[in-house]
């Protein structure tokens, strides 16, 4: 008996984090994703910005899901929406990335950090916090230093690029 409540509390003790952020998403999820986002790079406007997506990559076996935005390194990468951060690590392709469950049920994925803001895995975010610094880590190793921002809904990539520049 013992070995079964200590199953049942463990996994419960574990998705606490989750779990106190649920209403609170429910309604997030729930409401219209906005048309319209501001550049989640601090000092960069949006006539600056150049629409890479779907660019072949890695000899043209992929394309590009989302926009780089270029500055200089550690320049402070903003959240674009409120929302609760999903995802906060290390990956092969993205390096330093970060991910926040946006309005809409959309998926806001922020890559090639240089460091990380304060914001840990399951916090709440809003608009226009520091999420982390420009950088090129992962695949971007060596090349100009850049934020890769994609955007992802249920039916797949979006392209950031209209949103931001209202293009």
């Amino acid at each position: 008996m013992l070995l079964v409540l200590l199953a049942l509390a463990v996994p419960g003790w574990l998705l606490r984090p989750v779990l106190r952020q649920l209403p609170r998403v429910v309604r997030l999820v729930r409401e219209p994703a906005p048309l319209a986002l501001p550049v989640p790079v601090e000092g960069v406007a949006p006539g600056e910005l150049t629409d890479t997506w779907n660019a072949p990559r890695e000899g043209g076996r992929r394309r590009h899901q989302g926009i780089d935005i270029f500055a200089p390194r550690d320049t402070q990468v903003l959240a674009a929406t409120r929302g609760l951060v999903v995802r906060r690590g290390w990956n092969d392709l993205g390096g330093r990335r970060v991910a926040i469950l946006g309005p809409g049920g959309r998926y806001h994925y922020y890559a090639h950090l240089e460091e990380y803001g304060d914001a840990k895995l399951w916090d709440w975010v809003e608009a226009g916090e520091i999420i982390g610094y420009v950088g090129d880590s992962g695949n971007a190793q060596g090349t100009p230093t850049h934020l890769h921002y994609g955007i992802y809904e249920l039916t797949g990539a979006v392209n950031p690029y209209p949103r931001l520049t209202g293009h």
